[in-house]
């Protein structure tokens, strides 16, 4: 690298955002192109997987090009290239793998798979082209990411070093967002829906229930969900109305109510956990990312919380919270400096956890029943409990 800053040119492909960016140092954005497929998936009301691996190969090029235009860089100038290797959709993810393989061949330059949710809380690193410098989150701290596919709370000790605190035991809060704005008729994606409304609203006096867990710092939304399910088909059968899946719609103000009732018991517990997990770990910092983590309400109460702690709070603006190319270029520079290169074989991991307690299994969430899950819960015990709460690294591709 001769003494100059390295250059990471990175790629997302993981679900149905294509981002492409060109980092440096892992820490400053020099350009990024983020191609959004909202509107090709708003009317099924989620993602069509084929339907986002094809606006992938649409969209790559364009992206790649259009980066590299603004930068003035060329690809040989690049120190490494960076690319999400998993979780997300097989589809979407083989295209982003080829494209990173195939650059990564033709210009010899090394190749480093970042794991999507690592991308997340880099996010937090991040500066904007012409962004004053500021400081980096202080060690050990506490990450919050919470994603429409994720939602999961870690300690940090160090750079690329991870102690699993919680984690959802059913759907992730971007998830309960999407399927509450469908209850109430709202559009997609949801959370932004869902906070939109709950900003009109005025007697703020829906109560949904929380579902605690108890001391622990796992996260669970999906009877939330079913809660706000049976209060929507009670008031829709109270005015006579049809069922919420045969079109049936309350009133507008009621809508907001509700959304404001939703959103509160999700941002309640998330806020209470993140803001627990710090006191108990002697955090000094709190960091946020993922989409959900752009919801003004949640960014505020956790911010509030922190401050009278005495925390700062890392959280990155609404543009990088949502997948896009630099946070995997933040996350793969580290990689990258660590030592990590990734072969030919590199291929698409759908279900990659961050990390797992060791000999837990390998799987997107913890299972719940039998022989598997007693395993699981015997491994994350004696990780929490063991000798100076040693953190395990965070899963990753082999060293050729």
């Amino acid at each position: 690298m001769s003494g100059r800053a390295s250059l990471v040119l990175a790629i997302e492909s993981s679900c149905d955002e294509t981002g492409v960016a060109v980092v440096e140092s892992g820490r400053r954005i020099l350009a990024q192109a983020v191609a959004s497929q909202i509107a090709l998936h708003a009317p099924a009301g989620g993602i069509v997987p084929e339907l986002a691996a094809r606006a992938h190969l649409r969209w790559i090029v364009p992206a790649l090009q259009e980066v590299l235009a603004t930068t003035g860089v060329t690809i040989g100038e690049i120190d490494a290239i960076a690319v999400t290797a998993g979780p997300g959709l097989a589809g979407s993810l083989l295209v982003g793998i080829a494209f990173a393989k195939t650059l990564a061949w033709a210009y010899r330059r090394p190749l480093v798979g970042v794991n999507h949710l690592e991308g997340h809380l880099y996010a937090a690193w991040l500066l904007d082209p012409g962004e004053p410098e500021r400081p980096e989150p202080p060690f050990p701290l506490v990450a919050l990411v919470v994603s429409g596919g994720h939602t999961f709370l870690v300690e940090m000790r160090d750079h690329l070093r991870y102690r699993l605190l919680g984690e959802t035991v059913d759907d992730a809060a971007g998830e309960a967002f999407d399927k509450a704005g469908r209850l109430l008729g709202l559009g997609y994606p949801g959370g932004p829906e869902i906070a939109a409304a709950a900003a009109r609203s005025r007697a703020r006096d829906a109560v949904l229930p929380r579902a605690w867990l108890g001391k622990s710092y796992d996260f669970s939304f999906s009877g939330l969900k079913t809660a706000l399910r049976r209060q929507v088909e009670l008031e829709l059968a109270a005015a006579d109305r049809p069922a919420a899946e045969a079109g049936g719609r309350l009133d507008p103000a009621r809508v907001t109510e509700l959304a404001w009732g939703f959103q509160e018991a999700v941002v309640d517990v998330l806020a209470t956990k993140t803001l627990r997990a710090a006191d108990e770990t002697a955090a000094r910092a709190v960091v946020m990312g993922g989409g959900v983590a752009s919801n003004v309400a949640l960014r505020e109460r956790i911010a509030t919380g922190a401050a009278a702690r005495g925390l700062p709070l890392f959280v990155p603006r609404p543009g990088l919270c949502t997948d896009n190319g630099a946070m995997i270029g933040a996350a793969g520079w580290r990689r990258f400096v660590a030592g990590e290169r990734a072969g030919d074989d590199l291929g698409a991991r759908p279900a990659w956890p961050l990390v797992r307690p060791g000999g837990a299994p390998d799987t997107r969430r913890p299972p719940r029943r039998g022989t598997a899950a007693r395993a699981y819960e015997i491994a994350l015990a004696a990780e929490r409990d063991g000798a100076g709460g040693a953190p395990v690294p965070a899963a990753r591709e082999r060293t050729p």
